[in-house]
């Protein structure tokens, strides 16, 4: 039934893709989650109200979600090499991944900032609390769960990116699914991949729902 199917190769793609998804998630809420603050902070009527910062962060963010991301892996294929040394591979992937979902997670992250009830910002500034307190103590702890709940969505769309940056190979489950499902005609191993995928989606959802409710609770 699975007679072009290696499932070592199977094995070792599933890894690859582990990796570049855990990798450029990592990178992401570490990039995305400061932009995501500074976003919501130079708005209009914001803790550090800024309009000129504001548009260009809006601008750059904008910009950056606007490219398709397989565009966007051909685009930066240069700067990747400069970064990495290697446009292939798990490490040729990351730069990509990253510079595609960050944008992304800072919206989200914005949004979730939002949520965050405006009495309680102001009963902290007047305690005296400081710019820093009020982010690190009212902002980021109260919208801690749409924040995480970001990272569960990101995640899932950075599966899908790992999938589509096998088009410039970058190995993993898309490159396997790329190479044999699709330019040799092999629906077996297009089925296995397209099912391993799925399996770590449903993983993803169920353990970000878990640790969202879990927050949401405290």
């Amino acid at each position: 039934m699975f007679a072009n199917v290696d499932w070592t190769t199977i094995a070792e793609a599933t890894s690859d893709t582990l990796l570049m998804l855990f990798a450029s998630l990592a990178i992401t809420v570490i990039l995305g989650l400061p932009l995501g603050v500074a976003l919501y902070a130079t708005g209009k009527g914001r803790l550090l109200e800024n309009r000129v910062v504001n548009l260009v962060l809006s601008f750059i963010v904008n910009v950056l979600r606007s490219v398709p991301f397989i565009i966007l892996l051909i685009v930066m294929l240069p700067v990747t090499v400069l970064l990495v040394g290697t446009s292939l591979g798990v490490a040729g992937a990351i730069p990509p991944l990253v510079v595609g979902a960050a944008p992304f997670y800072a919206r989200l992250v914005e949004t979730a900032l939002r949520e965050v009830e405006r009495g309680m910002i102001e009963a902290t500034q007047a305690m005296g609390g400081t710019t820093w307190q009020i982010v690190t103590r009212v902002l980021l702890p109260e919208a801690l769960p749409g924040i995480l709940a970001g990272a569960t969505v990101t995640a899932i769309a950075l599966v899908g990116y790992t999938a589509m940056a096998g088009v410039v190979g970058a190995g993993g489950l898309g490159d396997l699914a790329i190479r044999f499902g699709y330019q040799r005609f092999q629906t077996d191993v297009m089925v296995v991949t397209v099912v391993l995928l799925l399996i770590i989606v449903q993983i993803l959802q169920v353990l970000g729902d878990r640790w969202v409710a879990r927050v949401s609770h405290r």
